[in-house]
């Protein structure tokens, strides 16, 4: 993951929203300077001089980047390392009966749960079938911004060791979505935004969009979203927990 990005557009807040999009961050995560106002014009000419901005993360953002990933392990004082894959990676659905499935869901709600009560949290867990067939479990409650911690960091972690100990305990791989009030829809329809906007850029520039790292449910989300799209092709690269799509110009 990128620590420092420099962007140039029109405006300072337009290149500003540019080297956000590039670290994948959120404009409190970072510090910047600006090196080039922009809208100036050149030599009395017509064309206007490119805002330009450096930007680069907050060492306490840094800091709590690699911490995030022991949160949850901590709570449920597991010595496992699942892989970030684990999250959402069934490439097809097993054929299973109504009360093995029933069976994965309540190991999975068990795990859940550990997790509240590490928490002190009093939430209900809501079950339901998702688009692809995968289980979906919401925990609808109140204050509950702790269990999706910065940019759902707390909430991937959580996924993962949730899917982990279904998958150990009941001994059936099967996709099961942990999601906190809804979150993650909210999440995919900014995803959609911030896609499409990679892929206009990519064509716009004719080079290589790089989107910042995410979690393997988010790289397919966008990857579904942008297979449509004839100008672009979308690709993964880098490892967990850095792994990021590139979208590409045809």
């Amino acid at each position: 993951m990128k620590h420092e990005t420099f962007a140039e557009a029109a405006t300072v807040a337009e290149a500003l929203d540019i080297a956000l999009e590039d670290l994948g961050v959120q404009q409190d995560s970072v510090e910047y300077e600006i090196e080039e106002e922009g809208g100036k014009r050149l030599f009395g000419l017509g064309t206007e001089k490119m805002a330009r901005v450096r930007v680069w993360l907050k060492p306490a953002f840094v800091a709590e980047l690699s911490e995030t990933r022991d949160v949850v392990q901590d709570i449920l004082g597991s010595d496992d390392e699942p892989r970030p894959a684990e999250l959402f990676t069934a490439p097809e659905l097993p054929e299973l009966t109504e009360d093995q499935l029933d069976a994965i869901a309540d190991e999975a709600v068990s795990a859940i749960q550990s997790v509240l009560q590490g928490f002190d949290i009093s939430a209900q867990v809501d079950e339901y079938e998702g688009d692809d067939g995968e289980v979906i479990l919401d925990i609808v409650g109140d204050d509950l911004g702790v269990l999706i911690g910065r940019h759902g960091k707390t909430l991937d972690a959580m996924q993962v060791l949730v899917s982990a100990i279904a998958h150990r305990k009941s001994g059936v791989r099967y996709p099961i979505l942990v999601d906190v009030e809804g979150y993650r829809n909210r999440r995919r329809v900014k995803l959609e935004e911030i896609a499409r906007r990679s892929a206009d850029r990519a064509v716009r520039q004719h080079t290589p969009v790089k989107m910042r790292p995410m979690s393997s449910y988010e790289r397919k989300v966008v990857h579904v979203i942008l297979r449509d799209d004839q100008r672009v092709v979308t690709e993964s690269e880098g490892v967990d927990p850095f792994r990021q799509v590139v979208v590409l110009p045809k």
